[in-house]
């Protein structure tokens, strides 16, 4: 995320009607990762300056903290910091931890997306940010807002009706199929 200015509301009256100065300047960086437990809805997320495998690593270490259990399964998706070299080390020494990377091109099995769409509308929207210390704090206040409010994610996807066809009907050359075992 990025820290912009938008069009204010200050107006400039010029000879005909009224007009702005936009300013678009980009203000700083913001790199936000997030981990989310459907069964809970309890979410974390982790900032810093940079995308890269540390910071990936802080997230690893505060799902650890913050989501207490034997065992976790987590849920990935195929970014490079996830499948870094110093991230699988990392991943070494927690054995507890067994990671799953959703198959690239199938980002509508990643469920934190639709999450990261309502932190976004909690934190963001309709607001302007002049650094990205206003932004953290913003997105710090969304994420406690929706801690305190959590609920268990239900994924409303379903999956599509198929026909039944009985076997062979589109192509009558695969009528004769033996399953073995």
């Amino acid at each position: 995320m990025a820290a912009k200015t938008y069009p204010g509301a200050d107006w400039l009256v010029g000879p005909h009607r009224a007009t702005f100065e936009p300013d678009y300047g980009r203000r700083g960086k913001l790199w936000v990762q997030g981990a989310f437990e459907p069964a809970t809805g309890q979410a974390t997320v982790v900032f810093s300056a940079a995308r890269d495998s540390v910071s990936h690593i802080q997230l690893l270490e505060q799902v650890l903290l913050q989501f207490p259990a034997e065992r976790w399964l987590i849920i990935e998706d195929n970014l490079s910091t996830h499948t870094s070299r110093q991230t699988q080390l990392a991943l070494l020494a927690w054995p507890e931890i067994q990671v799953q990377f959703i198959p690239k091109y199938a980002c509508w099995l990643n469920l934190i997306e639709p999450w990261w769409k309502q932190l976004r509308s909690l934190a963001v929207q309709g607001r302007r940010f002049d650094t990205t210390a206003e932004l953290q704090a913003a997105l710090e206040a969304a994420l406690a807002y929706w801690n305190d409010h959590k609920r268990p994610y239900y994924w409303k996807k379903q999956p599509q009706e198929q026909p039944l066809l009985p076997l062979g009907a589109l192509h009558p050359e695969l009528a004769r199929i033996t399953i073995c075992s």
